[in-house]
């Protein structure tokens, strides 16, 4: 066991290693058991070889049986026994004198293999030149396997079509568990943030409320129309101001500013329809962090009725667009109490 593990003096038994680099540059007569970031066996092998690792490299035969899972197998001795190998890439170059399974991607296969050959890989099978199988080759791949003329299988070949991709069903079922994931997470975030907002400005969400819900028809209708005018004239101001050189910083402060007067809105037809709701059927005046989770959540299940659900929501943020820009405006510019407001 440790960081660097090489056996260079024979082994008359099993041999057992665990490390971050393993090398066995000298004859095990048992056999091999190895754990290890990068393994090379340089050796002959008396009994079995099982090693798992990152990078195995297997330069000398295996009496035994071979087992190897790591990303990268390369075999160019020849195990006497059974193989089973389950690794990215994978290449046996000197054959097998037993049964050899292997599970990977790309998988090349050359030498004499004197059993039968089973592979499942989800890209590319390549038997090279001259490869020679005396039993069958079985083989489940996206794509069938590249076989030279001079190859030979005698037990016959077997293929199936694996592709890994989802079929029609499986990828409009994706579709929707996406979507639904996305929804939730986005309704999850849209109450957080309506909570925290009510929460944290309690005062400045009792006077939005106070004002929308005491306003005259006129007044809502104007508000109205001014969230409607700013959200819609917005974009088109910006798209100009970036035909200038000149208007290119001036234009993407105004996209930040109209993306959080966006968000705001949003956010506040929510805390507004939590307020509301407070008030008719609590008979309190009060905001409190939950009003706006609430109202957030009603105007969530709102935006999902068919036809009518997003208009409404629609028409709920222009609204408070326009009352929010309102009260920036008061607060911006402040004027005497006995001037008439705009709206």
């Amino acid at each position: 066991m440790g960081a660097s593990v090489v056996l260079t003096a024979p082994v008359a038994g099993d041999f057992s290693a665990l490390g971050g680099s393993v090398i066995v540059a000298a004859p095990v007569t048992g056999d091999d058991l190895i754990l290890a970031g990068s393994i090379r066996s340089r050796a002959s092998v008396a009994g079995d070889l099982r090693c798992i690792g990152g990078s195995i490299d297997i330069s000398k035969p295996v009496s035994g049986d071979l087992v190897a899972v790591g990303f990268s197998v390369q075999d160019s001795g020849r195990a006497s026994g059974s193989v089973f190998i389950v690794a990215l890439d994978t290449t046996l170059t000197a054959g097998a004198s037993g049964p050899v399974t292997i599970y990977g991607n790309n998988i090349s296969l050359a030498g004499d293999f004197a059993g039968d050959v089973t592979v499942v890989s989800s890209g590319r099978l390549a038997l090279a030149p001259g490869t020679t199988i005396h039993g069958k080759l079985v083989y489940e791949a996206p794509d069938t396997a590249i076989l030279p003329v001079s190859a030979t299988v005698a037990g016959g070949i077997t293929y199936t079509n694996a592709s890994y991709l989802p079929d029609l069903g499986t990828s409009r079922l994706l579709a929707f568990v996406s979507i639904g994931f996305f929804l939730i997470a986005r309704i999850i975030g849209a109450l957080i943030l309506a909570g925290l907002l009510a929460g944290l400005f309690p005062k400045f969400a009792e006077k939005f409320i106070e004002q929308a819900y005491s306003s005259q028809t006129r007044s809502r209708l104007l508000s109205l129309l001014l969230g409607f005018a700013v959200l819609v004239a917005t974009p088109i101001v910006i798209a100009l101001l970036m035909l200038t050189f000149v208007g290119v910083g001036l234009a993407l402060l105004i996209l930040v500013l109209y993306a959080l007067l966006a968000l705001l809105a949003v956010v506040y037809a929510g805390i507004l329809t939590g307020g509301i709701f407070t008030r008719m059927i609590m008979k309190r005046e009060q905001v409190l962090w939950h009003d706006g989770v609430i109202g957030m959540a009603i105007l969530s299940l709102i935006a999902l009725v068919p036809f009518v659900g997003l208009p409404i929501v629609f028409l709920s943020a222009l609204f408070a667009a326009g009352m929010l820009l309102q009260m920036f405006f008061y607060f911006a510019f402040l004027y005497d109490e006995h001037t008439p407001r705009a709206l």
